[in-house]
């Protein structure tokens, strides 16, 4: 009975000594670097299915290897996915003989028959139950982190791209979704993106009352002048397009067609948003007049939408949604400062964006655009509801006014620097009216140095830098 108890002792205290030793190589930080390095270098990412005979879109990565050096972002967020939806087993295969030999080699400093077994048991315990579930954690945040930010940057510059397409101004717009049994609904909107009037046609199956919902357009386009016709690429687009086709060989007026990325719009349609801007339509209505506006100004009308449902962008719901938020919000404020913001068709989403606008003073902007119609000049602005003289001296250079009264309200000249914009121009032999005509091409060439400009030019914001 001693013997044995004696044996057991023994025992348990070679167990404490090696869970010590294990402890003593996993808590090494140079080891821990040297391992994360190999394994990045040498390792392989692996994937199986849980079920190799279900069907999923993941059948791809069913049997899949890829070096963790190697391996694309968008293939790791994928993994990620079939990970979380229980489809397919992710790990990361280390080289795991060659961190061995890595370990005995700085452990192990003397070869003694006694202990060196001793030691290699510890070791191999140390790397499979400490470091290699650590070390693959962390490699697996870091591919993971690296992919996101990756496919964020992608995300920022598709939706870059789709809010600075250039707007089509003056022009009373169709807005046109197309659907097939609940019929195609038609919203008319003035050039200030005001709506005019609403419809419901059923050219398309099942109903296909085409030659009715002919005559229906036709009296909408006579009666407001419709140049342009925006058609949703959602079902029944190529069905309502052969319509148009027809409808617009009947008709003499010129109006021409153009169809239009519908993603986001049923999204935007049933916001908390949409039901305050439109509370007497229903939900086609409201994504008719988005296809209207979203034709004659992107940026406007986009920036509803949450940019996670514009379409332009993967694996957007796996991501850190807090830093998604931050870095699409950034790109708004970018793509708002680089062009401005037309004040006759801008939203109130949109106007939010600028400095000194808050979203009591956007909405009351709008209001005041559909009470008095479109704004004439920047100046106008200090008529709106609680948008003070500090606010409007903050905004204004972010507003835009086209075909206005006065020239410089296209530009990001400030009210402020008018006159100095005015003696500028007079200076190069050019008037304000040359800024809209195009006239003003090779200014830059007659623009003097900053040393030679007269002192009320010098100081201050030069125009010269903006004109």
């Amino acid at each position: 009975m001693n013997a044995d108890k004696e044996v057991n002792t023994v025992d348990d205290a070679l167990n404490g000594a090696s869970d010590i030793i294990a402890e003593a190589i996993s808590d090494e930080a140079d080891y821990r670097i040297r391992i994360r390095e190999m394994t990045v270098k040498k390792g392989l990412v692996l994937s199986t299915a849980k079920v190799p005979e279900t069907e999923s879109v993941y059948e791809m990565y069913y049997e899949f290897s890829e070096g963790v050096s190697k391996i694309a972002g968008h293939r790791i967020l994928a993994l990620n996915r079939g990970e979380s939806e229980k489809i397919l087993t992710v790990k990361i295969e280390a080289p795991q003989e060659d961190i061995i030999r890595y370990l005995e080699k700085q452990v192990i400093t003397n070869n003694n028959l006694n202990t060196t077994p001793f030691l290699q048991t510890a070791i191999a315990d140390s790397y499979q139950r400490l470091i290699a579930p650590a070390i693959e954690r962390e490699i697996r945040s870091g591919l993971t982190e690296t992919a996101e930010d990756g496919a964020i940057r992608v995300f920022g510059k598709n939706l870059e791209q789709l809010l600075m397409q250039p707007p089509i101004v003056d022009q009373v717009v169709l807005g046109w979704d197309p659907a097939f049994r609940t019929g195609c609904k038609i919203s008319v909107v003035d050039p200030t993106g005001k709506v005019l009037d609403t419809t419901v046609i059923y050219p398309t199956a099942p109903q296909n009352k085409i030659e009715e919902s002919k005559a229906v357009l036709k009296k909408l386009i006579d009666k407001y002048n419709v140049t342009l016709i925006s058609l949703g690429n959602g079902t029944a687009s190529r069905e309502s397009e052969m319509v148009i086709v027809d409808l617009l060989k009947e008709i003499k007026r010129p109006v021409q067609y153009v169809i239009v990325n519908e993603a986001g719009a049923s999204v935007y349609s049933a916001s908390k948003l949409a039901t305050e801007e439109f509370p007497n339509f229903d939900v086609g209505q409201r994504s008719a007049v988005s296809m209207a506006r979203r034709l004659q100004d992107p940026l406007a009308e986009l920036v509803k939408i949450d940019p996670k449902s514009i379409g332009v962008g993967q694996y957007q719901h796996d991501m850190n949604q807090k830093k998604l938020s931050e870095a699409l919000s950034g790109v708004v404020e970018d793509c708002v400062n680089k062009v401005g913001v037309d004040l006759n068709t801008a939203s109130a989403s949109l106007l939010e964006y600028i400095s000194g606008i808050s979203k009591t003073v956007a909405k009351n902007i709008v209001a005041y655009r559909e009470e008095n119609g479109r704004f004439a000049s920047r100046s106008q602005l200090l008529k709106v509801a609680k948008l003070g003289p500090k606010a409007y001296e903050q905004c204004a250079g972010f507003t835009r006014i086209i075909n206005g009264e006065n020239p410089l309200d296209t530009t990001a000249v400030h009210p402020e620097s008018y006159e100095a914009a005015k003696k500028l121009l007079a200076k190069l032999g050019y008037e304000p009216q040359d800024i809209t005509t195009g006239s003003l091409k090779g200014i830059s060439k007659k623009l003097p140095t900053m040393q030679n400009l007269p002192m009320n030019l010098a100081s201050g914001k030069s125009p010269c830098r903006i004109l």
